[in-house]
């Protein structure tokens, strides 16, 4: 029987549909461990590319010890 993993509910918070409004949603994910995945958030930040809380929360993956953060950057379609 089929049950829903309740860590499933947490990537809806980073799904989004397709948008028909001429935009389109670009989503950019770090996978790796906790500490890896911030390490770089960080550095992207410091370069200017995304603030520090534009990530999602730390998802966890299917290898133990290993995270991912998701980024959205909405685009005009040309």
């Amino acid at each position: 029987m089929f049950q829903e993993n309740p860590q499933d509910a947490q990537t809806t918070d980073v799904v989004e549909m397709p948008s028909t409004s001429g935009r389109e949603a670009v989503k950019i994910m770090l996978v790796g461990t906790p500490q890896g995945v911030v390490n770089i958030i960080h550095t992207l930040y410091r370069r200017g590319f995304a603030e520090v809380t534009e990530w999602s929360p730390p998802l966890p993956t299917a290898i133990p010890g290993e995270v991912m953060r998701v980024l959205v950057r909405h685009l005009v379609l040309d």
